[in-house]
């Protein structure tokens, strides 16, 4: 059986660390202020500062990963032996996986003797990063490249991501939401709850009004769709800690167990803004 190693990008909001741990690689998006010239890996800024800034009106880019990029890393652990699975950033999104994916073609002459995988997640920010996790327990278990590749592949439209925004002037920015949505959304309190949906896509699922409300909203869909009432939960946050407090209470009142709890990187930040707050769990669908 060949050794492969298993990469994944930052868009799934795990820190490096913790990642390594798993015995995960990553590749990192990148983004840039709009008053400055300097290009950021999602790492390369902490998290406070990069919503303080964002608080302070700062317009931040972002860059997915180019098709170089990926061939650099992925040809040195072909180099060392190691065939590779690739677990990228939902297609629906970014344009990152499918710079992976041609990365793999074109290594495959290259490397006739080797295995380049890229699998499509369809999933975003900490559900990505819980995929990524349960893939990395599937190979310590002592799956096969082809047999984790398949486990992601079988079970990713089973990662549910719930969320909400504090402010809806950031997806105004990206088109996510129309401008009078956003201004009557801020007049009235209205939070949306949305999710991502089997294409990768993020879509509005509800409104409700208030912060609370939206919190309460997203246990209900943990209550559910979640297919064990006691499993894994990871919650990611735009620098909202005292949410996160009050949902990871939600949730463990109704049996959930919450394994991470990590920011909303900046290079997803950059379009949801601060106050974002997402629960990721695998259900009975999304």
């Amino acid at each position: 059986m060949n050794d492969y190693v298993i990469i994944t990008d930052s868009a799934c909001d795990i820190a490096a660390d913790i990642l390594s741990d798993w015995g995960v690689k990553s590749l990192s998006l990148t983004l840039r202020f709009s008053d400055e010239d300097k290009e950021y890996g999602n790492d390369e800024i902490s998290a406070k500062e990069f919503y303080q800034r964002m608080r302070d009106g700062a317009h931040a880019q972002t860059s997915a990963i180019n098709i170089e990029g990926f061939k650099e890393v992925f040809r040195r652990e072909l180099s060392e032996g190691r065939d590779v699975l690739y677990l990228g950033f939902s297609s629906g999104l970014s344009n990152t996986y499918n710079a992976g994916r041609l990365a793999a073609e074109e290594l495959h002459e290259e490397f006739p003797d080797r295995r380049v995988i890229a699998v499509d997640t369809l999933c975003a920010s900490a559900g990505e990063g819980l995929i990524v996790y349960l893939a990395a327990e599937k190979q310590k278990s002592g799956a096969t490249i082809e047999e984790t590749a398949r486990f992601v592949t079988e079970n990713r439209l089973s990662l549910c991501h719930w969320f909400t925004v504090d402010d809806l002037k950031y997806l105004k920015r990206g088109g996510r939401v129309s401008p009078t949505a956003a201004f009557v959304g801020g007049v009235l309190n209205i939070k949306p709850v949305m999710h991502v949906d089997d294409a990768g896509k993020l879509v509005p699922v509800s409104k409700v009004r208030g912060r609370r409300a939206a919190l309460r909203e997203i246990a209900a869909q943990y209550e559910k769709l979640a297919l064990d009432k006691n499993g894994i939960v990871f919650i990611s946050h735009g620098d909202c800690m005292d949410d996160v407090n009050e949902i990871k209470a939600l949730l463990e009142e109704k049996g959930g167990e919450v394994k991470i709890i990590t920011y909303v990187g900046p290079v997803i930040g950059a379009h949801s803004g601060p106050g974002t707050l997402a629960v990721f769990f695998m259900g009975k669908n999304r």
